[in-house]
């Protein structure tokens, strides 16, 4: 039964992965920074008092205890608005600390704790995609998205040796707290599974792919 490591577990796609997982009969370990009762009521592993942008990531390297993780899956992350008329450098710093870095320190913190077939999820965006930038905007969301896919893939490249695949996962547009629960969005239910697929189906051959939930590859 593999073990999967989930950031960013309280609620969102995060949430969702931690529940469909469950049910299919996976070992979860949900990692977050408060509890949620959706959370608890799962009845999975719960990691609380994690802030992946502090030190508290030798915390949770003690709390596991060297526990082999099958699939880790980086989903924390936030979304600050920061236009061209607007210009917060201080978020645009945040956005790169949660969305970027963080991701990476706790993937190297975690690396004794991959093994051969283990694999390495890296929740990103399209946002983050240069081809696909038609709009502009949105400054410090799409340079830490781009800077976590150019991690990802230089993952995929130094751990292919040991083993291990990356998958660079675009979640569609989900009706989410970070989207304002939009309309035109797809529920949390139908992302996670798309996503699960593609996780599933990561392997060395297609190690580094930049993938929708929806099966499609996408642009850099």
């Amino acid at each position: 039964m593999p073990t999967y490591l989930v950031t960013g577990a309280n609620r969102g796609i995060g949430l969702e992965y931690c529940r469909q997982l469950q049910q299919r009969g996976d070992n979860v370990i949900a990692v977050c920074r408060s509890v949620s009762d959706e959370l608890k009521n799962l009845g999975v592993q719960i990691e609380t008092d994690i802030d992946i942008t502090t030190e508290s990531i030798a915390q949770l390297v003690k709390r596991i205890d060297g526990k082999q993780i099958d699939v880790l899956i980086n989903n924390a992350g936030i979304i600050e608005q920061v236009s061209l008329d607007n210009l917060n450098v201080d978020s645009i710093r945040r956005q790169f600390e949660v969305n970027a870095l963080s991701p990476l320190r706790l993937t190297h913190a975690l690396l004794n704790n991959l093994k051969t077939g283990s694999k390495i999820v890296m929740m990103t965006s399209r946002m983050g995609s240069i081809d696909d930038n038609t709009s502009g905007g949105s400054y410090g969301y799409r340079m830490s998205k781009v800077a976590l896919s150019m991690a990802g893939k230089s993952l995929s490249h130094d751990l292919k040796s040991k083993g291990i695949a990356v998958a660079i996962l675009h979640p569609g547009l989900v009706k989410t707290r970070m989207t304002g629960f939009t309309d035109s969005g797809i529920t949390t239910a139908e992302s996670v599974k798309g996503l699960l697929a593609r996780i599933d189906q990561l392997n060395l051959e297609n190690t580094g792919t930049f993938w929708h939930s929806n099966g499609e590859i996408l642009p850099w």
